[in-house]
Protein backbone atom coordinates (compact mmCIF):
# COMPACT_ATOMS: atom_id res chain seq x y z
CA UNK A 1 0.00 0.00 0.00
CA UNK A 2 1.49 3.32 -1.10
CA UNK A 3 1.85 5.98 1.58
CA UNK A 4 2.98 9.56 1.25
CA UNK A 5 4.59 9.46 4.70
CA UNK A 6 5.57 6.99 7.35
CA UNK A 7 3.35 7.03 10.45
CA UNK A 8 5.71 9.17 12.61
CA UNK A 9 5.90 11.77 9.83
CA UNK A 10 2.12 11.73 9.42
CA UNK A 11 1.74 12.37 13.15
CA UNK A 12 4.35 15.15 13.04
CA UNK A 13 2.67 16.89 10.10
CA UNK A 14 -0.72 16.54 11.76
CA UNK A 15 0.67 18.18 14.88
CA UNK A 16 2.06 21.02 12.79
CA UNK A 17 -0.79 21.74 10.38
CA UNK A 18 -4.04 20.35 11.83
CA UNK A 19 -5.87 22.24 14.56
CA UNK A 20 -5.03 20.89 18.04
CA UNK A 21 -8.71 20.56 18.92
CA UNK A 22 -9.17 18.07 16.04
CA UNK A 23 -8.87 14.81 17.96
CA UNK A 24 -8.22 11.33 16.62
CA UNK A 25 -9.50 7.99 17.87
CA UNK A 26 -7.17 6.26 20.34
CA UNK A 27 -5.13 9.41 20.90
CA UNK A 28 -2.57 7.60 23.07
CA UNK A 29 -1.83 5.21 20.20
CA UNK A 30 -3.62 6.35 17.03
CA UNK A 31 -4.21 4.03 14.09
CA UNK A 32 -3.22 5.02 10.58
CA UNK A 33 -5.93 3.65 8.30
CA UNK A 34 -4.99 3.34 4.62
CA UNK A 35 -7.89 1.33 3.17
CA UNK A 36 -11.23 -0.24 4.10
CA UNK A 37 -13.73 -2.71 2.70
CA UNK A 38 -17.21 -3.50 4.01
CA UNK A 39 -16.93 -3.78 7.84
CA UNK A 40 -13.12 -3.97 7.92
CA UNK A 41 -10.40 -1.33 8.05
CA UNK A 42 -6.67 -1.83 7.48
CA UNK A 43 -3.64 0.05 8.76
CA UNK A 44 -0.39 0.75 6.91
CA UNK A 45 1.01 -2.62 8.01
CA UNK A 46 -1.98 -4.51 6.66
CA UNK A 47 -3.49 -5.29 10.08
CA UNK A 48 -7.23 -5.85 9.87
CA UNK A 49 -9.64 -4.16 12.28
CA UNK A 50 -13.31 -4.99 12.71
CA UNK A 51 -15.09 -1.64 12.53
CA UNK A 52 -17.83 -1.50 15.18
CA UNK A 53 -18.21 2.28 15.29
CA UNK A 54 -18.22 3.70 11.76
CA UNK A 55 -21.88 4.48 11.16
CA UNK A 56 -20.90 6.77 8.27
CA UNK A 57 -19.99 3.81 6.04
CA UNK A 58 -23.61 2.72 6.31
CA UNK A 59 -23.73 0.02 3.62
CA UNK A 60 -20.06 -0.88 4.06
CA UNK A 61 -16.77 0.85 3.37
CA UNK A 62 -16.10 1.47 -0.34
CA UNK A 63 -19.20 -0.40 -1.50
CA UNK A 64 -18.62 -1.05 -5.22
CA UNK A 65 -22.15 0.00 -6.26
CA UNK A 66 -21.81 3.32 -4.45
CA UNK A 67 -18.32 3.93 -5.87
CA UNK A 68 -19.55 3.04 -9.36
CA UNK A 69 -22.51 5.43 -9.13
CA UNK A 70 -20.26 8.30 -8.01
CA UNK A 71 -17.72 7.66 -10.77
CA UNK A 72 -20.35 7.35 -13.50
CA UNK A 73 -22.07 10.62 -12.58
CA UNK A 74 -18.79 12.45 -11.95
CA UNK A 75 -17.59 11.55 -15.44
CA UNK A 76 -20.79 13.00 -16.88
CA UNK A 77 -21.66 16.10 -14.83
CA UNK A 78 -21.45 17.71 -11.44
CA UNK A 79 -22.66 21.25 -11.02
CA UNK A 80 -24.46 23.82 -8.90
CA UNK A 81 -27.74 22.47 -7.58
CA UNK A 82 -29.59 25.53 -8.93
CA UNK A 83 -29.55 23.99 -12.40
CA UNK A 84 -32.44 21.67 -13.23
CA UNK A 85 -31.43 18.01 -12.95
CA UNK A 86 -33.32 14.71 -12.57
CA UNK A 87 -31.13 13.21 -9.81
CA UNK A 88 -32.25 15.61 -7.11
CA UNK A 89 -35.98 15.15 -7.76
CA UNK A 90 -35.63 11.37 -8.13
CA UNK A 91 -33.76 11.15 -4.85
CA UNK A 92 -36.31 13.38 -3.11
CA UNK A 93 -39.11 11.16 -4.44
CA UNK A 94 -37.39 7.96 -3.24
CA UNK A 95 -36.47 9.45 0.12
CA UNK A 96 -39.90 10.87 1.00
CA UNK A 97 -41.48 7.52 0.03
CA UNK A 98 -39.81 6.08 3.16
CA UNK A 99 -41.41 8.73 5.41
CA UNK A 100 -44.98 9.47 6.58
CA UNK A 101 -47.01 11.29 3.90
CA UNK A 102 -46.99 14.69 5.60
CA UNK A 103 -43.17 14.81 5.49
CA UNK A 104 -42.88 15.60 1.80
CA UNK A 105 -40.57 18.61 1.23
CA UNK A 106 -36.77 18.28 1.08
CA UNK A 107 -33.88 20.71 1.54
CA UNK A 108 -30.49 19.21 0.70
CA UNK A 109 -27.29 20.13 2.52
CA UNK A 110 -23.76 18.74 2.87
CA UNK A 111 -23.65 17.67 6.51
CA UNK A 112 -25.80 16.84 9.50
CA UNK A 113 -24.68 20.07 11.12
CA UNK A 114 -25.95 22.08 8.16
CA UNK A 115 -29.20 20.13 8.25
CA UNK A 116 -29.82 20.81 11.93
CA UNK A 117 -28.95 24.48 11.53
CA UNK A 118 -31.48 24.75 8.70
CA UNK A 119 -34.07 22.88 10.78
CA UNK A 120 -33.74 25.55 13.47
CA UNK A 121 -34.28 28.27 10.85
CA UNK A 122 -37.39 26.52 9.58
CA UNK A 123 -38.78 26.12 13.09
CA UNK A 124 -38.12 29.72 14.06
CA UNK A 125 -39.64 31.12 10.89
CA UNK A 126 -42.78 28.98 11.19
CA UNK A 127 -44.36 30.88 14.09
CA UNK A 128 -41.83 33.60 14.68
CA UNK A 129 -40.71 32.03 17.95
CA UNK A 130 -37.05 31.68 19.00
CA UNK A 131 -36.59 29.40 22.00
CA UNK A 132 -35.38 25.80 21.71
CA UNK A 133 -35.80 22.90 24.12
CA UNK A 134 -32.99 20.35 24.03
CA UNK A 135 -32.06 17.23 25.99
CA UNK A 136 -29.25 17.20 28.50
CA UNK A 137 -26.02 15.74 27.07
CA UNK A 138 -27.36 16.23 23.52
CA UNK A 139 -25.13 16.88 20.53
CA UNK A 140 -26.54 18.21 17.24
CA UNK A 141 -23.53 19.52 15.34
CA UNK A 142 -20.50 21.80 15.28
CA UNK A 143 -21.99 25.05 13.95
CA UNK A 144 -22.27 27.91 16.46
CA UNK A 145 -26.07 27.68 16.35
CA UNK A 146 -25.85 24.00 17.29
CA UNK A 147 -23.18 24.23 19.96
CA UNK A 148 -25.63 26.59 21.68
CA UNK A 149 -28.22 23.82 21.88
CA UNK A 150 -25.79 20.94 22.55
CA UNK A 151 -25.11 20.53 26.29
CA UNK A 152 -22.64 17.77 25.36
CA UNK A 153 -20.46 20.58 24.02
CA UNK A 154 -21.44 23.89 25.57
CA UNK A 155 -21.02 22.67 29.15
CA UNK A 156 -17.39 21.92 28.36
CA UNK A 157 -16.78 25.51 27.31
CA UNK A 158 -16.77 28.79 29.20
CA UNK A 159 -20.01 30.17 27.76
CA UNK A 160 -23.11 29.96 29.88
CA UNK A 161 -26.31 28.55 28.48
CA UNK A 162 -28.09 31.05 26.24
CA UNK A 163 -31.37 32.54 27.46
CA UNK A 164 -33.30 31.03 24.55
CA UNK A 165 -32.07 27.48 25.28
CA UNK A 166 -33.95 25.25 27.71
CA UNK A 167 -32.39 21.94 28.81
CA UNK A 168 -34.58 19.06 29.97
CA UNK A 169 -33.43 15.76 31.49
CA UNK A 170 -32.49 12.95 29.13
CA UNK A 171 -35.23 10.28 29.25
CA UNK A 172 -32.79 7.69 30.59
CA UNK A 173 -34.57 4.86 32.40
CA UNK A 174 -31.30 3.26 33.53
CA UNK A 175 -29.40 6.14 35.07
CA UNK A 176 -31.87 9.04 35.12
CA UNK A 177 -34.34 10.33 37.72
CA UNK A 178 -37.17 8.07 36.50
CA UNK A 179 -35.92 4.55 36.02
CA UNK A 180 -37.28 1.23 34.79
CA UNK A 181 -39.03 0.65 38.12
CA UNK A 182 -41.08 3.86 37.74
CA UNK A 183 -44.78 3.31 36.97
CA UNK A 184 -44.76 5.69 33.98
CA UNK A 185 -41.31 7.09 33.14
CA UNK A 186 -42.50 8.43 29.77
CA UNK A 187 -45.06 10.72 31.41
CA UNK A 188 -42.65 11.72 34.17
CA UNK A 189 -39.93 12.78 31.73
CA UNK A 190 -42.45 14.48 29.44
CA UNK A 191 -43.76 16.44 32.43
CA UNK A 192 -40.27 17.94 32.73
CA UNK A 193 -40.73 19.37 29.23
CA UNK A 194 -44.17 20.74 30.11
CA UNK A 195 -42.71 22.36 33.21
CA UNK A 196 -39.92 23.99 31.19
CA UNK A 197 -42.48 25.37 28.74
CA UNK A 198 -44.59 26.85 31.53
CA UNK A 199 -41.55 28.50 33.11
CA UNK A 200 -40.47 29.90 29.74
CA UNK A 201 -43.93 31.33 29.10
CA UNK A 202 -43.95 32.92 32.54
CA UNK A 203 -40.82 34.82 31.50
CA UNK A 204 -42.35 35.92 28.22
CA UNK A 205 -40.41 33.40 26.11
CA UNK A 206 -41.94 31.54 23.15
CA UNK A 207 -41.00 28.02 22.11
CA UNK A 208 -39.92 27.45 18.52
CA UNK A 209 -38.87 23.81 18.73
CA UNK A 210 -38.03 20.74 20.73
CA UNK A 211 -35.08 18.90 19.16
CA UNK A 212 -33.87 15.42 20.00
CA UNK A 213 -32.12 12.50 18.40
CA UNK A 214 -34.66 9.71 18.01
CA UNK A 215 -32.15 7.65 20.00
CA UNK A 216 -29.55 9.71 21.81
CA UNK A 217 -26.06 8.74 20.73
CA UNK A 218 -23.42 10.95 22.39
CA UNK A 219 -25.62 11.01 25.49
CA UNK A 220 -24.95 7.30 26.00
CA UNK A 221 -27.07 5.30 23.52
CA UNK A 222 -30.32 6.23 25.24
CA UNK A 223 -33.65 4.77 24.06
CA UNK A 224 -36.57 6.98 25.22
CA UNK A 225 -39.43 5.12 26.93
CA UNK A 226 -42.50 4.35 24.83
CA UNK A 227 -44.93 7.26 24.70
CA UNK A 228 -42.41 9.94 25.63
CA UNK A 229 -42.13 11.59 22.23
CA UNK A 230 -45.91 11.63 21.72
CA UNK A 231 -46.45 13.49 24.97
CA UNK A 232 -43.59 15.89 24.31
CA UNK A 233 -44.88 16.65 20.81
CA UNK A 234 -48.30 17.43 22.28
CA UNK A 235 -46.89 19.89 24.81
CA UNK A 236 -44.56 21.55 22.29
CA UNK A 237 -47.22 21.97 19.62
CA UNK A 238 -49.65 23.42 22.16
CA UNK A 239 -46.94 25.97 22.90
CA UNK A 240 -46.67 26.90 19.20
CA UNK A 241 -43.48 24.97 18.57
CA UNK A 242 -42.48 22.08 16.33
CA UNK A 243 -40.83 18.73 16.95
CA UNK A 244 -37.45 18.16 15.24
CA UNK A 245 -36.27 14.54 15.04
CA UNK A 246 -32.51 14.30 14.51
CA UNK A 247 -31.87 11.08 12.54
CA UNK A 248 -28.33 12.02 11.48
CA UNK A 249 -26.83 8.99 13.23
CA UNK A 250 -29.74 6.60 13.63
CA UNK A 251 -31.74 6.61 10.40
CA UNK A 252 -31.79 4.55 7.19
CA UNK A 253 -32.78 1.21 8.69
CA UNK A 254 -30.26 1.03 11.51
CA UNK A 255 -32.89 0.08 14.11
CA UNK A 256 -33.99 -2.90 12.02
CA UNK A 257 -37.74 -2.91 12.59
CA UNK A 258 -38.17 0.46 10.93
CA UNK A 259 -36.41 2.59 8.35
CA UNK A 260 -36.44 5.61 10.69
CA UNK A 261 -35.77 5.46 14.40
CA UNK A 262 -38.64 7.79 15.29
CA UNK A 263 -41.01 5.15 13.86
CA UNK A 264 -40.22 2.92 16.86
CA UNK A 265 -42.45 5.23 18.87
CA UNK A 266 -45.59 4.29 16.97
CA UNK A 267 -47.62 5.34 13.94
CA UNK A 268 -49.32 8.07 15.97
CA UNK A 269 -46.02 9.94 16.29
CA UNK A 270 -44.80 11.97 13.31
CA UNK A 271 -42.19 14.75 13.75
CA UNK A 272 -42.67 18.10 12.05
CA UNK A 273 -39.09 18.17 10.79
CA UNK A 274 -36.61 15.32 10.28
CA UNK A 275 -32.88 15.83 9.76
CA UNK A 276 -30.54 13.24 8.32
CA UNK A 277 -26.91 13.01 7.30
CA UNK A 278 -24.05 10.57 7.89
CA UNK A 279 -25.46 7.35 6.33
CA UNK A 280 -27.01 9.09 3.30
CA UNK A 281 -23.86 9.16 1.19
CA UNK A 282 -21.93 6.27 2.78
CA UNK A 283 -19.05 8.66 3.46
CA UNK A 284 -19.87 11.13 0.71
CA UNK A 285 -20.87 14.50 2.27
CA UNK A 286 -24.64 14.51 1.92
CA UNK A 287 -27.48 15.51 4.24
CA UNK A 288 -31.09 16.62 4.15
CA UNK A 289 -33.97 18.27 6.00
CA UNK A 290 -37.47 16.93 5.34
CA UNK A 291 -40.52 18.80 6.58
CA UNK A 292 -44.20 19.51 5.95
CA UNK A 293 -45.59 21.64 3.17
CA UNK A 294 -46.97 24.10 5.75
CA UNK A 295 -43.58 24.71 7.36
CA UNK A 296 -41.84 24.92 3.98
CA UNK A 297 -44.29 27.57 2.74
CA UNK A 298 -43.86 29.62 5.92
CA UNK A 299 -40.10 29.52 5.34
CA UNK A 300 -40.55 30.61 1.73
CA UNK A 301 -42.85 33.45 2.78
CA UNK A 302 -40.01 35.00 4.77
CA UNK A 303 -38.81 36.50 1.50
CA UNK A 304 -35.29 35.11 1.90
CA UNK A 305 -34.23 32.72 -0.85
CA UNK A 306 -32.54 29.52 0.30
CA UNK A 307 -29.93 27.77 -1.78
CA UNK A 308 -27.01 25.47 -1.11
CA UNK A 309 -24.40 25.36 -3.84
CA UNK A 310 -23.49 21.70 -3.44
CA UNK A 311 -26.46 20.38 -1.48
CA UNK A 312 -28.31 17.96 -3.77
CA UNK A 313 -25.75 18.14 -6.59
CA UNK A 314 -25.95 15.42 -9.28
CA UNK A 315 -23.07 13.33 -7.89
CA UNK A 316 -24.34 13.43 -4.31
CA UNK A 317 -27.82 12.38 -5.37
CA UNK A 318 -26.43 9.57 -7.55
CA UNK A 319 -24.53 8.33 -4.50
CA UNK A 320 -27.63 8.65 -2.33
CA UNK A 321 -29.72 6.67 -4.80
CA UNK A 322 -27.08 3.92 -4.86
CA UNK A 323 -27.15 3.74 -1.05
CA UNK A 324 -30.94 3.34 -1.06
CA UNK A 325 -30.62 0.62 -3.71
CA UNK A 326 -28.01 -1.30 -1.68
CA UNK A 327 -30.07 -1.08 1.53
CA UNK A 328 -32.98 -2.65 -0.38
CA UNK A 329 -31.22 -5.23 -2.55
CA UNK A 330 -28.99 -6.53 0.27
CA UNK A 331 -31.79 -6.33 2.85
CA UNK A 332 -29.56 -4.39 5.21
CA UNK A 333 -32.50 -3.24 7.32
CA UNK A 334 -33.42 -6.89 7.84
CA UNK A 335 -29.79 -7.67 8.57
CA UNK A 336 -29.72 -4.95 11.22
CA UNK A 337 -32.70 -6.58 12.91
CA UNK A 338 -31.38 -10.14 12.75
CA UNK A 339 -27.75 -9.44 13.62
CA UNK A 340 -28.69 -6.76 16.13
CA UNK A 341 -30.94 -9.17 18.01
CA UNK A 342 -28.25 -11.84 17.94
CA UNK A 343 -25.57 -9.43 19.18
CA UNK A 344 -27.83 -8.12 21.94
CA UNK A 345 -28.51 -11.70 23.04
CA UNK A 346 -24.77 -12.42 23.22
CA UNK A 347 -24.14 -9.22 25.18
CA UNK A 348 -26.91 -9.97 27.66
CA UNK A 349 -25.21 -13.31 28.36
CA UNK A 350 -22.04 -11.34 29.08
CA UNK A 351 -24.03 -9.06 31.36
CA UNK A 352 -25.08 -12.06 33.43
CA UNK A 353 -21.44 -13.11 33.62
CA UNK A 354 -19.63 -9.81 34.22
CA UNK A 355 -20.41 -7.36 37.01
CA UNK A 356 -18.78 -4.56 35.02
CA UNK A 357 -21.71 -4.63 32.57
CA UNK A 358 -24.56 -2.70 34.13
CA UNK A 359 -26.87 -2.39 31.14
CA UNK A 360 -27.15 -3.47 27.52
CA UNK A 361 -29.56 -1.35 25.50
CA UNK A 362 -30.33 -0.50 21.94
CA UNK A 363 -32.21 -1.45 18.81
CA UNK A 364 -30.89 -3.14 15.69
CA UNK A 365 -27.26 -2.19 15.09
CA UNK A 366 -27.33 0.69 17.57
CA UNK A 367 -26.26 -0.75 20.93
CA UNK A 368 -24.75 0.64 24.12
CA UNK A 369 -22.98 -1.24 26.92
CA UNK A 370 -23.15 0.78 30.14
CA UNK A 371 -20.14 -0.16 32.28
CA UNK A 372 -20.33 0.19 36.06
CA UNK A 373 -18.04 -0.38 39.02
CA UNK A 374 -20.99 -1.01 41.34
CA UNK A 375 -24.04 -2.72 39.78
CA UNK A 376 -26.35 -1.61 42.59
CA UNK A 377 -25.27 2.03 42.68
CA UNK A 378 -24.71 2.01 38.90
CA UNK A 379 -21.44 3.88 39.40
CA UNK A 380 -19.99 4.73 35.95
CA UNK A 381 -16.85 2.75 35.09
CA UNK A 382 -15.17 5.56 33.18
CA UNK A 383 -11.51 4.54 33.29
CA UNK A 384 -12.40 0.89 32.82
CA UNK A 385 -14.21 1.79 29.59
CA UNK A 386 -11.11 3.55 28.26
CA UNK A 387 -8.98 0.57 29.23
CA UNK A 388 -11.32 -1.78 27.40
CA UNK A 389 -11.43 0.12 24.10
CA UNK A 390 -7.62 0.16 23.94
CA UNK A 391 -7.39 -3.54 24.74
CA UNK A 392 -10.06 -4.29 22.12
CA UNK A 393 -8.01 -2.33 19.59
CA UNK A 394 -5.07 -4.60 20.34
CA UNK A 395 -7.37 -7.51 19.49
CA UNK A 396 -8.38 -5.95 16.17
CA UNK A 397 -11.77 -4.55 17.22
CA UNK A 398 -12.57 -0.83 17.05
CA UNK A 399 -14.95 0.46 19.72
CA UNK A 400 -15.45 3.86 21.32
CA UNK A 401 -16.85 5.08 24.61
CA UNK A 402 -19.22 7.97 25.18
CA UNK A 403 -22.04 9.22 27.38
CA UNK A 404 -21.92 11.87 30.11
CA UNK A 405 -19.37 9.77 32.02
CA UNK A 406 -17.64 8.25 28.95
CA UNK A 407 -18.45 4.80 30.30
CA UNK A 408 -20.79 3.53 27.57
CA UNK A 409 -19.29 1.36 24.85
CA UNK A 410 -20.90 2.35 21.54
CA UNK A 411 -21.64 -0.21 18.85
CA UNK A 412 -22.75 1.34 15.53
CA UNK A 413 -21.06 -0.69 12.78
CA UNK A 414 -21.63 -0.70 9.03
CA UNK A 415 -24.95 -2.39 8.27
CA UNK A 416 -23.24 -5.40 6.63
CA UNK A 417 -22.07 -6.53 10.09
CA UNK A 418 -22.55 -10.30 10.50
CA UNK A 419 -23.25 -12.84 13.23
CA UNK A 420 -19.66 -14.06 12.88
CA UNK A 421 -18.46 -10.50 13.49
CA UNK A 422 -20.71 -10.37 16.55
CA UNK A 423 -19.27 -13.59 17.97
CA UNK A 424 -15.71 -12.44 17.37
CA UNK A 425 -16.30 -9.07 19.01
CA UNK A 426 -18.10 -10.52 22.03
CA UNK A 427 -15.51 -13.27 22.56
CA UNK A 428 -12.72 -10.68 22.64
CA UNK A 429 -14.73 -8.49 24.98
CA UNK A 430 -15.39 -11.47 27.25
CA UNK A 431 -11.68 -12.20 27.54
CA UNK A 432 -10.81 -8.61 28.35
CA UNK A 433 -13.59 -8.26 30.92
CA UNK A 434 -12.59 -11.55 32.56
CA UNK A 435 -8.95 -10.50 32.90
CA UNK A 436 -9.91 -7.04 34.09
CA UNK A 437 -12.33 -8.29 36.75
CA UNK A 438 -9.80 -10.83 37.99
CA UNK A 439 -7.19 -8.11 38.30
CA UNK A 440 -9.58 -5.78 40.09
CA UNK A 441 -10.61 -8.45 42.56
CA UNK A 442 -7.07 -9.60 43.25
CA UNK A 443 -5.19 -6.33 43.36
CA UNK A 444 -7.43 -3.64 44.82
CA UNK A 445 -6.96 -4.40 48.50
CA UNK A 446 -3.20 -4.93 48.33
CA UNK A 447 -2.67 -1.82 46.23
CA UNK A 448 -4.55 0.38 48.68
CA UNK A 449 -2.69 -1.02 51.70
CA UNK A 450 0.64 -0.48 49.92
CA UNK A 451 0.01 3.26 49.94
CA UNK A 452 -1.04 3.85 53.52
CA UNK A 453 -0.07 7.58 53.54
CA UNK A 454 -3.00 8.27 51.22
CA UNK A 455 -5.93 9.14 53.48
CA UNK A 456 -8.59 9.50 50.80
CA UNK A 457 -11.29 6.84 50.79
CA UNK A 458 -11.06 4.67 47.69
CA UNK A 459 -14.45 3.85 46.16
CA UNK A 460 -14.68 0.33 44.78
CA UNK A 461 -13.58 0.32 41.14
CA UNK A 462 -12.51 3.96 41.13
CA UNK A 463 -8.87 2.96 41.21
CA UNK A 464 -8.44 2.91 37.42
CA UNK A 465 -8.70 6.67 37.08
CA UNK A 466 -5.19 7.18 35.79
CA UNK A 467 -4.78 4.22 33.44
CA UNK A 468 -2.02 5.24 31.06
CA UNK A 469 -4.11 4.38 28.02
CA UNK A 470 -7.01 6.61 29.10
CA UNK A 471 -4.99 9.76 29.70
CA UNK A 472 -5.76 11.38 26.37
CA UNK A 473 -9.45 10.60 26.64
CA UNK A 474 -9.60 11.98 30.16
CA UNK A 475 -8.41 15.35 28.93
CA UNK A 476 -11.40 15.51 26.60
CA UNK A 477 -13.72 15.65 29.61
CA UNK A 478 -12.05 18.01 32.08
CA UNK A 479 -15.15 18.07 34.26
CA UNK A 480 -14.64 14.46 35.33
CA UNK A 481 -14.03 14.03 39.07
CA UNK A 482 -10.85 12.44 40.32
CA UNK A 483 -12.76 10.29 42.86
CA UNK A 484 -10.61 11.58 45.72
CA UNK A 485 -7.64 9.36 44.89
CA UNK A 486 -4.05 10.35 45.48
CA UNK A 487 -1.74 10.05 42.46
CA UNK A 488 0.53 7.42 43.99
CA UNK A 489 -2.33 5.01 44.60
CA UNK A 490 -3.65 5.46 41.08
CA UNK A 491 -0.23 5.04 39.51
CA UNK A 492 0.44 1.81 41.36
CA UNK A 493 -2.94 0.35 40.48
CA UNK A 494 -2.62 1.52 36.92
CA UNK A 495 0.58 -0.50 36.49
CA UNK A 496 -1.04 -3.60 37.96
CA UNK A 497 -4.03 -3.33 35.65
CA UNK A 498 -2.11 -3.59 32.41
CA UNK A 499 -3.48 -6.98 31.51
Amino acid sequence: MCELYCKPDTLALRGKHIGPSCKVFFAADPIKIVRAQRQYMYDEKGQQFLDCINNVAHVGHCHPEVVRAALKQMELLNTNSRFLHDNIVEYARRLTATLPDRLSVCYFTNSGSEANDLALRLARQFRGHQDVITLDHAYHGHLSSLIEISPYKFRKGKDDKKEFVHVVPTPDTYRGAYRESHADPASAYAAEVKNIIEKAHARGRKIAAFIAESMQSCGGQIIPPAGYFQKVAEYVREAGGVFIADEVQVGFGRVGKHFWSFQMHGEDFVPDIVTMGKPMGNGHPMACVVTTREIAEAFSNSGMEYFNTYGGNPVSCAVGLAVLDVIETEDLQGNALRVGNYLTELLNKQKAKHTLIGDVRGAGLFIGIDLVTDPLKRTPATAEAQHIIYKMKEKGVLLSADGPHRNVLKIKPPMCFTEEDSKFMVNELDGILTALEETLGAKTESAVSATAPCTAKVPKGAHMELLDNSTADSRENPGRKRNGLCTDTCSLLSKRLKT
